[in-house]
């Protein structure tokens, strides 16, 4: 993993920024993420987390702080998700981070956050590792206002 660079791109009016950590197990995406090419924004990640997850530190923080994205963003969500739950080793955790706008949250009933979650950890498959999902509201500075924890 020592030839594992650092990823640190900055966001723009359609892409995140992105902050993949490999010393720290920090994959941090915050933003809009609309891109006309998604392919081209994610696919260096996926391949990224694929090496990654050979030597990972023993906590990953997999933090999805997007304001909007659209359909095929998803896809390449599930895509790193289900890299990296091909993370093989039992001492490790991976906490995929949720945030969402407070006024948002406060509207969701139980059964929305239930699909949500579901649409980013059911095509994980098989996993050797513990999974917990943390959902955060917060307000329109970005504060968090609240926050809850699924394990899976």
């Amino acid at each position: 993993m020592e030839n594992l660079k650092h990823i640190f791109t900055e966001g723009t009016l359609k892409t995140p920024q992105i902050d993949f950590n490999h010393h720290t197990g920090e994959l941090i995406m915050s933003g809009r993420s609309i891109p006309e090419n998604a392919a081209r924004i994610y696919e260096p990640l996926v391949l990224w987390i694929n090496e990654y997850v050979k030597s990972p530190r023993n906590t990953t923080d997999f933090r999805l702080n997007l304001d909007y994205f659209n359909t095929s963003t998803m896809i390449w969500l599930a895509k790193m998700i289900r890299a990296l739950g091909k993370i093989n080793r039992k001492d490790c955790v991976l906490y995929i981070h949720l945030y969402f706008d407070i006024e948002d949250f406060v509207d969701m009933d139980t059964d929305e956050i239930k699909n949500i979650v579901s649409s980013l950890v059911d095509n994980i498959g098989e996993v050797d590792i513990s999974i917990g999902v943390k959902i955060y509201s917060t307000d329109n500075t970005g504060k968090v206002i609240k926050e809850s924890t699924i394990l899976i």
